[in-house]
């Protein structure tokens, strides 16, 4: 009865050991970097559904530049094949996912460079709708991007933070990537015609 009476007390002590290291608060945070993930990759996900329709806008609206055009449905196609698993938020697979939004994200800025010298295609309330729903989302990923690394850094800080960094790494908590600027985002872009 003596063994089993300590067994329990020691099981009681390892528990509340475990949670006063922060292995519950660890789950909550992580759970919430994949949430804020899920919404980061919601807004891409909303941009590219938009592309086909802006693209195709541009074709019946004005004869534009294929090259453009093509551009824009390769970014799209690319990055929509890269996808990054919550539980895997490491440095080198943000830097792939950033890369292939970031194609996208050139391509875009190039097709509306580009209708400046299409007036009619500006004209048009398709074209206006589509622009301002694109710039919409675009704000909506800037906000999604933001959130997510400020969950991103809460959840890093606990993670090497005494003594939740033994219970981490006890438990194969490691911390996650960030987004950073795209390379080259600190020049603004040349608009040329």
């Amino acid at each position: 009865m003596k063994k089993v009476l300590i067994g329990i007390v020691a099981i009681v002590a390892i528990l509340a050991l475990f949670s006063g290291c922060g292995y519950n608060s660890l789950v909550k945070l992580d759970e919430d970097v994949k949430t804020k993930w899920g919404a980061v990759e919601a807004q891409y996900q909303r941009r590219a559904d938009l592309i086909p329709n802006l693209v195709n806008t541009v074709k019946g609206a004005a004869k534009f530049e294929e090259s453009t055009l093509t551009a824009v449905i390769e970014a799209r196609s690319k990055a929509s094949q890269i996808t990054v698993d919550p539980d895997k938020l490491t440095e080198e697979n943000m830097q792939k996912y950033q890369q292939a939004q970031g194609q996208i994200t050139q391509a875009l800025g190039r097709l509306m460079v580009l209708t400046e010298n299409y007036p009619q295609l500006k004209a048009t309330d398709q074209f206006r709708d589509l622009s301002a729903q694109l710039e919409g989302t675009e704000n909506r990923i800037t906000v999604a991007r933001t959130d997510y690394n400020t969950s991103v850094q809460t959840y890093n800080t606990k993670v090497r933070s005494f003594p939740n960094n033994l219970t981490a790494g006890l438990f194969g908590f490691s911390q996650k990537a960030v987004f950073k600027a795209d390379a080259g985002a600190q020049n603004a872009p040349k608009v040329e015609f």
